[in-house]
C-alpha cells in the first residue's frame, strides 16, 4: 500500500495499540497519538522494531490547544495526515442516577468532542488533498444502548450520526469517513471499567452471554476492520457503521 501518514489517538494501549500497528504492517507511516507517552512511546517501539516508521505524539483530545500542537509536529515531522483513527476513550459503570455533570462533561468531551477537534484540524487537509480515510471508533453501546452506559452510550450514539453526517459532506471529495463499533473487548480499559465498579463482573459476565459467540473480543478483531477501512479498497464505502462485536448486534 502506499506510505501514508495514519494518526491513531489512544494509540498507546488496547485497541489503538493493535489498530497502530495492523497500520503500520499495512505500510502507513504512523503517529501514536495519546496522553500516555510512555505507552505511546511503547507502541513507537514495537511498530519500528517490526521495520516500520512511527512518532509518539502526546494528545489531550479534551484540549484543543493540545490537538492543534500535537497535529502540527506529525505534519512537520511526518507530512500531511491522510488517514485519521479516533479510538482515545474513557468510562465508567455507573446508574445514571448516580452519575452528574462533572462526570457527564468528562465523557461527552473525551468520547465525542475529542473527535469533534480531531476531525475538524483534519478535514480541510484532506479535502483540499482530495484523499482522505477517517475511522472513528463507536461502540456497540451507542447502536442499542448498554446498562450503566447511559451518557457513554448517549456519546457513541452522536460518534456515529455525526461521521454520518460527516461522510456526506465530504464524499464529493474523494474522503471517506465510517465508524467501527466493538461489542466488549479484552483491554485495559475494560478491566478498569469493572475493577471500579461493584457490579462490574456481573454485568461484563452478562454482556459476554449476550454475545452469540460468547466471548469478548480481541483488539486485533477491531483493529483489522479499521485497517481496511482506512485501505484505497475502501474507496466505495463511507457513512457506514460496522460492529465488530461476536453479533451482539446485527443490524
Amino acid at each position: 500500500m502506499t506510505e501514508r501518514v495514519a494518526v491513531v489517538t489512544g494509540g498507546g494501549r488496547g485497541i489503538g495499540r493493535e489498530i497502530a500497528l495492523a497500520l503500520a504492517a499495512d505500510g502507513r507511516v504512523v503517529a501514536v497519538a495519546d496522553l500516555r507517552a510512555t505507552e505511546a512511546a511503547d507502541t513507537v517501539e514495537a511498530i519500528t522494531t517490526a521495520g516500520g516508521r512511527a512518532l509518539a505524539v502526546t494528545m489531550d483530545v479534551t484540549s484543543s490547544d493540545s490537538v492543534q500542537q500535537g497535529l502540527h509536529a506529525v505534519v512537520d515531522e511526518l507530512g500531511p495526515v491522510e488517514i485519521l483513527v479516533n479510538c482515545a476513550g474513557w468510562d465508567e459503570l455507573k446508574p445514571f442516577l448516580d452519575t452528574d455533570e462533572d462526570f457527564w462533561d468528562r465523557i461527552i468531551e473525551i468520547n465525542y468532542k475529542g473527535v469533534l477537534r480531531t476531525v475538524h484540524a483534519c478535514l480541510p487537509a484532506m479535502v483540499e488533498a482530495r484523499f482522505g480515510r477517517i475511522v472513528n471508533i463507536g461502540s456497540d453501546a451507542g447502536r442499542v444502548g448498554s446498562s450503566l452506559e447511559a451518557v457513554y452510550s448517549g456519546a457513541k450514539g452522536g460518534v456515529i450520526a455525526f461521521t454520518k453526517t460527516i461522510a456526506r459532506e465530504v464524499a464529493r471529495f474523494g474522503v471517506t469517513v465510517n465508524t467501527v463499533c466493538p461489542g466488549p473487548t479484552a483491554t485495559p480499559l475494560l478491566d478498569e471499567i469493572v475493577d471500579a465498579s461493584a457490579d462490574g463482573d456481573k454485568v461484563i459476565g452478562a454482556m459476554t452471554r449476550a454475545v452469540p459467540m460468547k466471548r469478548l473480543g480481541r483488539p486485533e478483531e477491531v483493529a483489522s476492520a479499521v485497517a481496511y477501512l482506512a485501505s484505497e479498497d475502501a474507496g466505495f464505502i463511507t457513512g457506514q457503521t460496522l460492529s465488530v462485536s461476536g453479533g451482539l448486534t446485527m443490524a
